[in-house]
């Protein structure tokens, strides 16, 4: 009776020992599978984050990631500062103070070659070097290359307009009245020289903030676009459905 039991006691520890190894093999597989397994890429949840205006490079790469890019993300604080100080100096001379274009760069010109004229017949009596006046050249590759370009934007923006005022597009077209219709009243409050000058202001600080909280920035437009979609979606079913549109582009001509 007593082997019995051994014997009985004996089988019971084998067989724990054998379930004990096949738990410590299903972990361990289990271990393997969980190590096996892809880890999620940054890059690809990186893509997946909303961005203003379906923006995929960083702010200063969307400036051209030049000169004119670190001056208006700040860069450079003295040339910043200075190109802002001067655009708000000539600002204050032209709007606040009423001074005319050509009668600044007349009253700049005279005393610029007053100065020189002077100088330079005065210099021998009072035992110093002449000025040296620099020999001013506009080269021709820059001029025709700022041309190239000028010419280019404004072939698009023709191209553009002859696309809205076709009638293919109701939601472009919606756009680009309320836009114009935004400017106009803009237009109203101030004459051109203020509204470029605050186009400048906002060019020179708006982008340095973005760049700053642009996550914070992209969740919010990310929020608001989503809302406006949805407003969108209701006025196009009642209204912009039931608007006859023009001729497709793949239309055929009978």
């Amino acid at each position: 009776m007593a082997e019995h039991d051994k014997e009985d006691s004996v089988g019971e520890s084998m067989m724990d020992k054998i379930s004990e190894k096949i738990k410590g093999h299903d972990s361990s597989s289990d271990s393997d599978s969980d190590h096996e397994k892809p880890k999620p890429n940054s890059d690809s949840l990186q893509s997946k984050i909303y961005r203003l205006f379906g923006r995929e490079k960083p702010v200063h790469e969307v400036f051209g990631g030049g000169k004119p890019a670190d001056v208006f993300l700040w860069r450079n604080k003295k040339i910043s500062a200075g190109v802002l100080g001067g655009a708000t100096a000539l600002w204050v001379l032209f709007e606040l103070l009423e001074y005319n274009l050509l009668t600044l760069v007349c009253h700049c010109l005279i005393v610029a070659l007053a100065l020189l004229f002077l100088w330079s017949n005065f210099s021998t009596f009072i035992n110093k070097s002449p000025p040296r006046i620099p020999e001013v050249c506009i080269p021709e590759e820059p001029v025709l290359q700022i041309a190239a370009a000028l010419r280019f934007e404004i072939n698009r923006g023709f191209a553009v307009l002859r696309d809205i005022a076709s009638g293919r597009d109701l939601k472009k077209f919606l756009s680009v009245i309320a836009g114009l219709w935004v400017l106009s009243i803009v237009g109203s409050w101030c004459n051109f020289l203020t509204l470029f000058y605050f186009a400048f202001v906002l060019l020179h600080t708006v982008p340095v903030i973005y760049e700053k909280y642009d996550d914070q920035v992209d969740a919010f437009a990310e929020k608001a676009m989503i809302e406006i979609k949805k407003q969108y979606a209701v006025f196009n079913a009642k209204v912009l459905s039931k608007i006859p549109m023009g001729p497709l582009k793949d239309k055929k001509k009978v």
